[in-house]
């Protein structure tokens, strides 16, 4: 499968320091996406000053707009996975196309990539009744190349959370609570209560989840800001929280191998 000031941190990174330390951030994107603002470079130097252990950068996958051609996933081995005290994860966050789970790259190009995020986003989201959108979630959920189902709260889709969580415990796919999902500015209504119910739920059932930053430039890596109050209203367990475990814990439980 923040040591910080308050005078001069980030409120998020004050607010978790008293909580646990963040290790690891494994969802942003740098201007390879199209639509981010931040070099590899510039994403890389930002966590290390951050003194996180573990980045993923996972760009968006073909069907979003203005994004990177595939070719640029197939050179990804040209890139150091090592920088100083940081280890990185490259990937893509690939899209869930439909109601049968298909992804919008194919098996050749997921043996390239360190990590493997899925998400539906609705430029290129062809869904159906709640029932159908939760089965292809399933489907890609258990796709054995999937690592994390990004946003799945966000509300691009009426999903059942339950049978989602159901299956990221059968398949050690982690769900993720995306914490620019709820930024007022995105206008998602949905994505607060859905994302609260995924954690009463996931703690309920004992299921781990990661936080997402969805970093779309360096100064919002580890920001987890719009999930603190959540995870405070449900009193989530900081043990279930993977962002908050080192990451040998993290890779263990996806079966991923840092390469060098």
């Amino acid at each position: 499968m923040p040591r910080c000031v308050r005078s001069s941190c980030n409120k998020w990174q004050y607010a978790i320091s008293f909580m646990n330390r963040t290790f690891l951030d494994i969802h942003t994107h740098t201007i390879v996406s199209g639509h981010a603002f931040s070099t590899l470079a510039e994403m890389v130097v930002e966590a290390q000053r951050q003194g996180m252990s573990l980045l993923g950068i996972t760009e968006h996958g073909p069907s979003i707009p203005g994004t990177c051609d595939p070719i640029y996933f197939r050179n990804l081995h040209v890139v150091p996975r090592r920088w100083d005290n940081l280890s990185l994860l490259l990937g893509a966050e690939l899209n869930i196309l439909d109601t049968t789970g298909r992804l919008d790259l194919d098996e050749s190009y997921y043996k390239r990539l360190d990590i493997r995020i899925a998400g539906i986003h609705g430029f290129c989201w062809q869904g159906g009744t709640k029932e159908e959108n939760t089965q292809g979630v399933i489907h890609a959920i258990s796709n054995p190349w999937t690592h994390v189902i990004s946003h799945p709260g966000d509300g691009a889709a009426d999903l059942f959370f339950e049978p989602l969580l159901e299956a990221s415990k059968q398949h050690r796919t982690l769900l993720e609570v995306n914490s620019t999902s709820m930024r007022p500015a995105r206008g998602l209504v949905k994505s607060y209560e859905n994302n609260l119910e995924i954690l009463r739920l996931a703690k309920r059932m004992n299921i781990p989840i990661i936080l997402g930053s969805d970093a779309h430039i360096a100064k919002d890596i580890a920001n987890y800001e719009h999930c603190l109050p959540l995870l405070k209203e449900t009193d989530f367990p900081n043990d279930l929280i993977m962002n908050y475990q080192r990451p040998e814990v993290l890779l263990d439980y996806l079966q991923i191998e840092l390469k060098s």
